[in-house]
């Protein structure tokens, strides 16, 4: 792309007057290639900015597709768009914008594709609600020699970064090593502020734009953090700890991060555990979503919220068979996974699809959500 086109001096006019960036700024813009992972919340303004600013090609990656309970701050997307893949509906949506070039890729970024996925890029923009994938981004950019842009929302707090920029702090000197599972929420089970992903997505877009267009220096060596409570805005200093000499490879993040269910994981279908209920059999049935889930829906099993867990150990049976379950079977068998490995359970099931399959297989009047 060039500033000689007509068009583009009206479409850029008012950054090619503003002051430190002009003709020069966006004619980086329009030459700069960058990766989005994730077209979600954070994404749906990054993507928004990038393009109307003149980001000459975006490669969005995701593979999850479009729901009702996205459209809260999603806003990239409308009912029109629910079930269909994130990243294909965001291009379309991104193209009308301003004819950029976008590529859609909507395949789960692991270790095989990431390096390939990432090369070519001059920046990458991580808009994901998952450490496995956080680490993957940051050692894959650490690999590429790539800067990249970190975002992240929780409740009504958010955060912003921007790693590996010209030998800065990476995301591993902020978090050495990941949490241990269900320590931390994500947005499903904690729920965050609709608008609070548009805030920090144009925070990360603008951190973008620095970087791209080489304006002020970028928030390298410092993370901020915002609370749209009180509109509080905090700079901490990131340590360097060498981190970036740790990565060598791509490994497995899910096992890395402790997420990865075992293969061999016992679980109960819906079915049975209705069999179970239906013929008195003596087994105990815990709940391991929050409790402002339970109040919208439950199975009247024991609620035990997952970061509870490891505190209440001694409230989960030996003798008998115990049902876990949580929403869609992913936060349960993560627990399974973790109390097998630490604790020596034996007796654990995992109910296959969660409290959505029984809702859909089973009670159609069970609340979705």
């Amino acid at each position: 792309m060039s500033l000689s086109d007509q068009t583009h001096h009206e479409r850029y006019s008012r950054h090619l007057v503003l002051p430190g960036f002009g003709p020069e700024g966006q004619q980086r813009l329009l030459q700069s290639r960058v990766a989005v992972v994730g077209a979600g919340g954070l994404g749906s303004p990054v993507l928004h900015y990038l393009a109307a600013a003149g980001v000459g090609r975006l490669t969005i990656i995701d593979f999850d597709t479009v729901q009702l309970s996205n459209l809260q701050r999603q806003v990239l997307f409308d009912e029109s768009n629910i079930g269909q893949n994130k990243a294909k509906a965001a291009a379309h949506k991104i193209s009308a914008i301003n004819p950029v070039e976008v590529i859609a890729i909507s395949e789960k970024l692991v270790s095989a594709n990431a390096l390939s996925f990432m090369q070519g890029h001059d920046l990458v923009i991580d808009c994901t609600d998952n450490f496995a994938t956080r680490y993957l981004i940051n050692d894959a950019c650490t690999l590429l020699n790539l800067p990249w842009v970190y975002g992240s929302v929780f409740q009504y707090e958010g955060q912003v970064a921007v790693f590996n920029w010209m030998g800065s702090t990476t995301y591993r000197d902020l978090f050495p090593e990941p949490p241990s599972p269900g320590v931390v929420q994500n947005c499903e089970t904690a729920g965050v502020l609709g608008v609070l992903t548009g805030i920090i997505g144009s925070l990360m877009a603008s951190e973008a734009i620095k970087v791209l267009a080489r304006l002020e220096k970028p928030l390298s060596n410092t993370l901020l953090i915002f609370d749209s409570r009180t509109n509080r805005i905090d700079l901490f200093p990131i340590p360097d700890r060498q981190a970036r000499k740790q990565v060598t490879k791509l490994i497995d993040y899910d096992e890395y991060c402790g997420t990865k269910p075992p293969r061999d994981m016992k679980e109960v279908t819906v079915e049975e555990l209705k069999h179970l209920m239906d013929t008195g059999a003596d087994f105990q049935l815990i709940d391991v979503r929050e409790p402002h889930e339970y109040d919208i829906c439950n199975l009247k099993g024991e609620l035990i919220p997952q970061g509870q867990v490891p505190f209440n150990v001694d409230k989960i049976s030996r003798d008998k068979q115990v049902v876990i379950h949580c929403r869609s079977g992913g936060r349960s068998g993560t627990m399974v996974n973790w109390l097998e490995k630490n604790h020596g359970f034996t007796n654990l099931y995992n109910l296959k699809g969660g409290i959505l399959a029984w809702a859909d297989q089973i009670d159609p009047t069970v609340t979705k959500y």
